[in-house]
């Protein structure tokens, strides 16, 4: 898989398609649903759904990240299939925090 940023990727077995804000450091294996994603111009197989296990769900507008390759993806349309990384789900990254004002 060639995760180059701003290429889009979408679930073979839902609806959920991502963008990579951020490739990873090395060659790895983007999933959702339990399935290798495919390339966004690509036909999705007819009669796939997600694994058991594997169907939490993405929500639009929501950043997926791995600390340890450094891969970041924006979900542009939420699906059924949950993200995973080689194998490994794929945490939700949480907004930082901004220092107060007073």
């Amino acid at each position: 898989m060639d995760l180059k940023p701003g290429s889009r990727w979408k679930s073979a077995v839902c609806s959920a398609e991502v963008v990579v804000v951020r490739p990873p450091k090395e060659a790895v294996s983007l999933e959702c649903g339990g399935q290798p994603m495919l390339a966004f111009a690509a036909e999705r197989p007819a009669g796939l759904s997600p694994a058991a296990g594997q169907d939490g769900g993405v929500a639009t507008g929501k950043r997926y990240a791995d600390p340890d390759t450094g891969l970041e993806l924006l979900v542009s349309k939420a699906g059924q299939g949950s993200l995973a990384l080689n194998g490994k789900p794929l945490a939700l990254k949480e907004a930082k925090a901004l220092p107060s004002s007073d």
